[in-house]
């Protein structure tokens, strides 16, 4: 337990500093130090946070949360919607079938998803009705041969609304083995979600004409939950109740899965700032640590003093490690301060400091992204500051042992 004694000497002690003034200076360095590091990671944890989520939804804006295909042919897809839409926690459900496809337009070639859809139910799944460029999603009719592409793979093959382009699909046939089939669509709308893997890669055809291309009678179901989170836990729920109770088994796929790619990258990119951003925070508790030396060497006269009129080893590294711990959480305090206020007005300033140093932070012709996206996570504040913390009174520990071994008697003898 800290005895009042030793926070009022180490007090003291730190007030003293101001006639050393090398050694007030690195006390003022590290503890800028300290709350830059604090900040910076607070910030740059935010804007992280912020670039998932904006990624999340963009990559949710036409999968939903999960999807489910029967093992066989048999069940139908409009069993599986009704009985999705009736259950609890889930918010709709459409009907897809999606393949791999080829795209060609003259000479040019293109590969790319192709999605067979419901229009009327898939606009409760997907975004893709509020990110059309031109037409809707309604324009897809079944038997009409209508196709809608995403922006970027309209352009690489050169076409816009009302040309013409082929689809070449595989399909298996019985006794011949893998054929493909070509068929022409027209293309009745384009589209712009936001992400190259969605605009360069995706097409949209009536569910009807999907089928008619796959060979297949066999229709998965997409489902989107109230919750994206506990979306593989409330689908795998469902259908373990269906199981126990005889129904067909259905194979089930969720975004987790889908884009685990994506959200291991964005997490080992966190990781690897936080790391590096908190040698900042390193460097300012090795700050910490010379101006305690500094003092050590500084108050050897006054160190002998107090253990001959009694105080023990331990209260001496108490009263040092008091002013290396106010260094440092003065220091962690202001930073968090800085840090959450900047989390909470990135997208204000950033324009601001744009216009200041004459650059773009997010060029418009390079990323989908115009603005510094934020969300700043409490869970994210509290473990910056406890890390913080720990790491400024372990810089105390070997000043104040050292400070603590000091012979009073050797030292006396020449004063």
């Amino acid at each position: 337990m800290m005895r009042p004694v030793a926070a009022f000497v180490g007090l003291r002690y730190l007030r003293a500093q101001r006639a050393n003034q090398f050694a007030s200076f690195v006390s003022i360095a590290s503890v800028i130090g300290v709350a830059l590091g604090v900040a910076a990671l607070i910030v740059v944890l935010s804007v992280m946070n912020g670039f998932e989520s904006e990624l999340r939804a963009r990559l949710l804006s036409l999968s939903g949360h999960a999807s489910v295909e029967p093992s066989s042919e048999v069940v139908a897809w409009r069993d599986i919607v009704d009985e999705a839409s009736a259950r609890d926690g889930f918010v709709a459900a459409a009907p897809f079938i999606e393949l791999e496809v080829m795209l060609s337009s003259g000479r040019t070639l293109a590969g790319a998803m192709l999605t067979g859809v419901l229009p009327e139910l898939e606009s409760e799944i997907s975004e893709v009705s509020r990110h059309m460029r031109d037409g809707a999603l309604s324009d897809l009719q079944p038997g009409a041969r209508g196709i809608i592409l995403g922006r970027a793979l309209a352009l690489k093959l050169g076409l816009r609304s009302g040309d013409v382009l082929t689809v070449m699909a595989p399909r298996k046939q019985a006794g011949r083995g893998l054929d493909t089939v070509l068929r022409e669509f027209t293309i009745v709308g384009t589209f712009e979600l936001g992400l190259r893997d969605h605009d360069g890669v995706r097409a949209l055809v009536h569910l009807d004409d999907a089928r008619v291309l796959t060979g297949k009678t066999g229709t998965g179901v997409r489902i989107k939950t109230a919750d994206a989170f506990s979306a593989p836990w409330t689908v795998r729920n469902w259908l373990a109740e269906r199981a126990a109770r005889g129904a067909p088994v259905l194979d089930v796929r969720d975004w987790t899965q889908d884009n685990a790619t994506y959200f291991r990258a964005v997490r080992i990119e966190k990781i690897m700032m936080t790391l590096l951003l908190s040698l900042i925070v390193a460097v300012a508790v090795f700050n910490i640590v010379a101006t305690l030396v500094m003092t050590v060497t500084d108050k050897r006269s006054g160190i002998a003093i107090l253990r001959t009129l009694g105080y023990s080893r331990r209260t001496i590294v108490q009263i040092f490690a008091v002013q290396g711990i106010v260094i440092g959480w003065i220091g962690v305090v202001i930073g968090i301060a800085t840090g959450v206020a900047l989390a909470l007005n990135i997208e204000s300033l950033a324009p601001k400091l744009e216009q200041l140093f004459g650059f773009e932070f997010m060029p418009a012709d390079v990323y989908y992204l115009t603005s510094l996206p934020a969300e700043l996570h409490p869970s994210d504040v509290i473990w910056v500051t406890v890390v913080a913390l720990l790491m400024t009174a372990l810089a105390t520990i070997y000043p104040a042992v050292r400070a603590s071994g000091i012979p009073p008697a050797e030292v006396l003898r020449y004063e």
